[in-house]
């Protein structure tokens, strides 16, 4: 996509990704430094970051796992995240005002989701044990990062060695957002257009990730 001034100066080429698996090898090139270092595991955030930490985990020859946590969404915005939930432990934005029935309803539900991915993806195995390891937590693109943000606060609580955000595309201010978080040691971000709406915005395939 060329962004064209209103001069008729052409400002910024941005890319716009095939499909999640012409974005997940463009994340693989980007963090080849990471390759066959035994101690990184790819953390991908269903649904849309399966395809992508798969590719990445092939690519870098890591352990793939999956994120057993899910955002809270705002009720009148459920988009919005202002907490997150994973199987035993939550974590909320503390400068969003909602009732605590709300809260209490949302992490039953989320819960019983995460019972449903827990059964599918851990079938014959347990999580991996992200102690001491190098966490890389793939999406396939954010727009506010609060979800993506509140999983890598839910990480830290293991005592990895380093949190590392990966995602193809997302808002300039977002990734600053990221970086400015004391938990997260680095964020690789291939693209961050100022035109940013959605990031199906910016792929020419985004089929909808199957999940249960």
């Amino acid at each position: 996509i060329a962004i064209i001034s209103r001069d008729g100066t052409k400002l910024k080429t941005i890319k716009m990704f095939r499909d999640r698996i012409d974005a997940g090898l463009q994340l693989a090139d980007k963090l080849s430094s990471y390759k066959d270092n035994e101690k990184v595991v790819i953390l991908a955030i269903p649904r849309g970051g399966l395809p992508l930490g798969a590719i990445v985990a092939k690519s870098l020859n890591a352990q793939l796992d999956v994120a057993l946590s899910k955002k809270i969404g705002h009720p009148s915005n459920k988009e919005f995240a202002i907490g997150a939930v994973s199987l035993n432990s939550i974590i909320l934005d503390d400068n969003v005002e909602v009732s605590i029935n709300y809260i209490e309803e949302e992490t039953k539900r989320i819960r019983e989701k995460l019972k449903k991915r827990h059964r599918k993806y851990f079938q014959n195995r347990f999580p991996i044990n992200l102690r001491g390891k190098i966490v890389i937590i793939i999406d396939d693109g954010i727009a506010t990062g609060n979800t993506i943000r509140v999983t890598a606060h839910l990480v830290q609580d293991q005592k990895p060695e380093k949190i590392v955000i990966a995602i193809p595309v997302a808002p300039k201010s977002s990734v600053q957002h990221l970086r400015n978080c004391s938990y997260i040691d680095e964020v690789v971000c291939l693209e961050t257009p100022f035109n940013f709406q959605a990031v199906g915005q910016f792929y020419m395939d985004f089929d909808q990730v199957s999940d249960v």
